[in-house]
């Protein structure tokens, strides 16, 4: 406990930072540039932090990066498909390289980063639930930079990353369904205008009216939303 009350104690501001900015309603870019900057801080010896999740297109990317060293050092991974970081994220394990240039397990990636001039990774999988959502991890431009003690505060770190990136893209899905139900309830109101407007002018049922509307759709080209829009806005009386 003597051990670990500090580190309790010291990811408990960085936590309340975290809340404090959601809160606030901040952008989901600016709670995930805040993680990586409190890693970075939080971390003792790290010269950069990053988070590797998806993009919508399902493509591995880096986000939030606190500087390019990060981005062009998980590019390497991306290139390569390996890595400390793709295999945090993988294995759902804490992955630690205490000197790139003498380990073995990614040696394009140990050596191309080695160039770059980074000694020293610790990366952890970003996990909620059953979902393992990415990794973060830091950089060190030293051998030996990271020990238990880091190895502990980057997994109580990615744990509390992990909830405010299952929330950012719980939040993202929600607005996009959000906007797709709102198209969809706007495209059925139209039609259901212009099929009044059917019904009345021609005196017809319901059906029949569907029916004129599609087949003017499709003689004109066009998609029965559009044509039904046209007819609204035809039927309009001006405005005096």
């Amino acid at each position: 406990m003597g051990t670990e009350q500090p580190l309790l104690d010291e990811l408990a501001g960085v936590f309340a930072r975290m809340s404090g900015l959601l809160l606030s309603g901040e952008t989901a870019g600016s709670v995930l540039r805040l993680v990586t900057t409190l890693a970075q801080e939080t971390i003792p010896g790290s010269a950069g932090s990053g988070l590797s999740i998806l993009d919508p297109a399902g493509k591995r990317t880096t986000t939030a990066a606190t500087g390019d060293l990060v981005e062009r050092a998980d590019r390497i991974q991306y290139e390569n498909g390996a890595g400390p970081c793709l295999t945090a994220w993988a294995d759902r394990t804490t992955v630690r390289v205490d000197d790139l240039n003498q380990d073995r397990r990614w040696p394009d990636w140990s050596r191309r980063a080695y160039a770059l001039g980074l000694r020293a990774s610790l990366s952890a999988p970003l996990v909620a639930g059953d979902s393992a959502l990415g990794a973060m991890k830091v950089y060190a431009s030293r051998t030996g930079a990271y020990g238990s003690r880091e190895e502990s505060l980057l997994r109580m770190f990615a744990t509390q990353a992990a909830v405010l990136v299952a929330n950012v893209k719980s939040f993202e899905d929600a607005r996009r369904v959000s906007s797709r139900l709102q198209a969809s309830l706007r495209g059925r109101d139209l039609v259901n205008v212009a099929k009044g407007i059917v019904m009345a002018r021609d005196h017809v049922d319901e059906h029949t009216a569907f029916l004129h509307l599609a087949n003017t759709a499709r003689q004109r080209r066009k998609e029965l939303l559009e044509t039904a829009e046209d007819l609204a806005k035809a039927t309009r009386r001006p405005r005096r």
